[in-house]
């Protein structure tokens, strides 16, 4: 029987760097790194798909339903405006006072000069009051000749120059009054005054009697400035 020689025992020696192991894989060799050297990355293959990147949580169905019905902070009610404080009703005018000093026989025609003098100054004549502390205006005995209807809707109308009584009683204001001092006791005069200021709304002309700034009568229009005296 033939003899054939001993063949030499092959040590199996370790693999040399970067050189994978006959028993690794070939995936295991990629990932290991080189002694010594610097680590390859290697791409991914064309055809991979990325890792997911983990993100939040949902939150449960409950908590969700929960916010959902938790009512939100109600809306702050408009601030209700304070109501301004009324005004104050605005003061009427002061009546300016004139006197024209005048005996009682001449205070008519005192008056009607009084009068001219307005119109000349460019006074309308519905603007224009005549009243008689005495006896009637020939012209309001004239108007009254046409029945006392006619007569008050002449005043009505406003557009003359109205000669009435100083007991005057309808609520009548014009520009201008003239009041005719032509007899009568004193304290009838003094109230006629006090009429015929509420008759006025900016001037007031006395013809004869006492000059209005020395007799106390009541003063109903408030501010009434002082008489000034007028050349007879």
């Amino acid at each position: 029987m033939p003899v054939f020689p001993e063949e030499p025992e092959i040590n199996e020696s370790l693999p040399g760097p970067g050189v994978p192991s006959p028993r690794e894989s070939d995936a295991q060799a990629l990932r290991a790194p080189a002694t010594g050297g610097a680590t390859t990355a290697v791409p991914p293959s064309a055809g991979a798909t990325p890792a997911p990147v983990p993100g939040p949580r949902p939150a449960p169905p409950r908590a969700a339903a929960a916010r959902a019905d938790r009512p939100g902070p109600s809306p702050r009610p408009n601030p209700i405006p304070k109501p301004s404080p009324p005004r104050p009703a605005p003061r009427p005018a002061p009546v300016e006072v004139q006197h024209v000093a005048a005996a009682e026989a001449e205070a008519l025609d005192r008056a009607d000069e009084t009068v001219d003098l307005l119109l000349d100054a460019g006074r309308d004549p519905g603007a224009i009051l005549v009243l008689t502390v005495g006896s009637a205006h020939p012209w309001q005995q004239h108007e009254l000749s046409f029945g006392e209807e006619r007569y008050w809707a002449q005043l009505a109308e406003g557009g003359d120059v109205f000669y009435a009584d100083a007991e005057l009683t309808r609520p009548v204001r014009r520009p201008v009054v003239v009041l005719a001092v032509n007899g009568g006791p004193a304290d009838r005069a003094a109230a006629a005054y006090a009429k015929a200021l509420q008759h006025a709304e900016a001037l007031l002309v006395v013809c004869g009697g006492a000059d209005p700034a020395t007799v106390r009568a009541p003063r109903p229009a408030a501010g009434a400035r002082t008489p000034r005296k007028l050349p007879a």
